[in-house]
């Protein structure tokens, strides 16, 4: 159908038909694994083939919110069919056609932070965070005034900071290799930083002075403390933030790099 459309250069039919035929060679190659029968990955090849083309039609026909969704859709499947790595070059695909709608695009962008998490690329997962985090003070809408961001960019930042702050304490990178944004972040964590809490006010106070706590405990070595405050911390935290954290004790527990 897809031919056929194309031939009567009508773009929108081809793009449909596309994304149909991609989403039923997915629909055939996620029955495949469910029934745990034997296989090449013909059929998602074929899917990934299809939902290429349909978003090279839909940004020829400049209309980037339907390539972004079909991008994400991709991802999104390969994420929970455990293949994170494939995954995350659709969510940065579908970040970079999302430009145009904040919001949007670091969505695409916390889910490739978090399949980058997936595939222990710890480091590529804080630059991603950190690009969110300047994104968010960047475009976000701010209070009148001010430049503190509000509503939803708000909470991404939150996100953003935790998750930053605990894959440094697991990457522990040498001070000569510390970037200067790290570097900063790292120092709002001191405890000589006695006004450091508003600095990063979109924390809870609660959440600041435990995170506080973990940079101090990483500092000192102090792996009993940091026990103690990982089970402050576990309801306070989404569940990736979580491992993040069991990985930091892990590490401290059985030092260079054994319990990553």
């Amino acid at each position: 159908m897809a031919r056929c459309e194309q031939t009567l250069f009508n773009a929108p039919g081809e793009a449909l038909a596309l994304t149909d035929a991609a989403r039923l060679f997915l629909a055939s190659e996620q029955e495949t694994r469910a029934l745990g029968a034997p296989g090449f990955d013909e059929n998602m090849q074929a899917a990934m083939n299809c939902y290429s083309f349909a978003i090279k039609v839909y940004i020829e026909m400049n209309q980037p919110v339907m390539a972004a969704s079909l991008s994400l859709e991709l991802g999104n499947a390969l994420k929970e069919m455990n293949r994170p790595a494939e995954a995350i070059v659709h969510f940065q695909r579908a970040a970079e056609l999302q430009i145009q709608t904040p919001i949007e695009s670091l969505l695409s962008l916390w889910e490739m932070a978090s399949c980058k998490i997936l595939t222990r690329d710890y480091d590529g997962a804080l630059a991603v965070l950190s690009e969110m985090q300047h994104m968010c003070q960047e475009r976000g809408l701010q209070l009148p005034g001010t430049n503190t961001p509000v509503g939803a960019f708000m909470d991404f930042i939150a996100k953003c900071e935790i998750s930053r702050v605990l894959l440094l304490m697991l990457l522990e990178p040498p001070p000569q290799k510390l970037l200067p944004e790290h570097a900063q972040t790292l120092e709002r964590y001191a405890w000589e930083s006695f006004d450091s809490h508003s600095q990063v006010n979109f924390l809870p106070e609660n959440v600041f002075l435990l995170l506080q706590s973990v940079v101090m405990a990483c500092q000192e070595k102090d792996t009993e403390s940091l026990k103690a405050l990982q089970t402050e911390l576990w309801p306070l935290l989404s569940a990736e933030q979580n491992h993040l954290l069991h990985l930091v004790v892990q590490e401290r527990i059985t030092p260079s790099g054994q319990g990553i």
